[in-house]
């Protein structure tokens, strides 16, 4: 593979983070903070072999979080480290009803998560949505309750309903019905899949869920008929190229499907997922897209644009970002 030298400053290319989940944007010095707060040993990040020690090393994280003066602070440096890495859209995926203990209620807890990222996002100059996230191993009725707190907070920061955690055993058809009232509501479908399970994942989020875009997803390489119909229906994926290689859905970062995926015609975005447990940030996913992958500018630009002009964003945000983006690949200056 031939991988393309580095040129424009990829800080400067206005993108959107999209794949995001809000307790792994933790910095790692303020989880050792928490803990220190909390009077437990700092929960470890690294050493998982697979994606079940993966999840748990996720809830040891997330155990520490579980005051609202923490969470504030977590919120903002997120919110700082995105506009750092030049995003001006942050999208996060968060779990109220992981809070009911502390504000009492999964619709208090997804209001106090709208107020502190919103309020964040205005110090920092990064717009933000809320993908509120049904857990697949909690079940239907919790699903459902998630949802209806989702859907009646539609346009108040509330933008997309996900489904995360074990793909395996746990299938998206499952979870039909809340994402109906999602979708009902003017919320995005957007789910994991394609990622521990093959296309048949991906399809049935097409099909059960009816997906507006599909977090993860690279899987779908193994099935030509699925990328036509990723591309043509313009279904954008939302790849996560470290994650992928850590939970070992690929390899070798040099081998990753991302390039193919894009030859063909689907859209992809680039993400960080979970920067605490897998160690890059949204920048360094772009840097590693490029170096690693063998992305060219002219592809990261179009991921970049993807991350934004295929989500809820405001219409000013995106105006503003496709002229940056525009700009960027205009430009002939080399990085340093």
């Amino acid at each position: 593979m031939n991988v393309p030298s580095p040129t424009r400053d990829l800080r400067a290319l206005p993108k959107g983070h999209l794949h995001l989940h809000l307790e792994a944007a933790i910095r790692p010095e303020t989880l050792a903070d928490f803990a220190r707060e909390v009077g437990v040993a700092t929960p470890p990040t690294r050493g998982y072999d697979d994606f079940t020690g993966f999840v748990e090393m996720y809830g040891g994280v997330a155990s520490v979080i579980g005051d609202e003066t923490r969470l504030a602070r977590l919120v903002d440096e997120a919110m700082a480290d995105a506009a750092d890495d030049g995003a001006v859209y942050v999208e996060f995926g968060v779990s109220p009803h992981a809070y009911v203990d502390l504000f009492g209620s999964i619709g208090t807890a997804l209001d106090r998560h709208a107020e502190l990222t919103a309020e964040a996002g205005a110090r920092h100059g990064v717009a933000v949505g809320l993908m509120v996230t049904v857990d697949r191993t909690l079940g239907h009725d919790l699903a459902v309750e998630v949802a209806r707190a989702a859907a009646s907070r539609a346009g108040t920061g509330v933008v997309s309903l996900g489904l995360a955690n074990e793909e395996r055993g746990f299938p998206a058809r499952d979870f039909a019905e809340p994402f109906a009232i999602a979708k009902a509501a003017g919320l995005q479908s957007t789910p994991h899949a394609g990622e521990l399970v093959g296309p048949e994942s991906v399809w049935e989020a097409l099909d059960a869920l009816h997906a507006d875009r599909i977090l993860h997803g690279v899987r779908s390489i193994e099935d030509p008929r699925l990328i036509t119909v990723l591309a043509e229906r313009g279904i954008p994926l939302d790849v996560c190229p470290t994650s992928n290689l850590l939970l070992h859905v690929v390899s070798d970062l040099a081998q990753h499907p991302l390039p193919s995926l894009l030859a063909a015609g689907v859209r992809c975005s680039i993400n960080a997922d979970d920067p605490v447990l897998f160690g890059p940030g949204i920048l360094e996913d772009y840097d590693i897209a490029r170096r690693e992958v063998g992305l060219t500018d002219e592809q990261l630009a179009a991921c970049a644009w993807t991350s934004i002009e295929t989500t809820l964003a405001p219409d000013d945000v995106k105006k503003k970002a496709k002229d940056g983006i525009d700009a960027w690949i205009g430009s002939t200056e080399v990085a340093r």
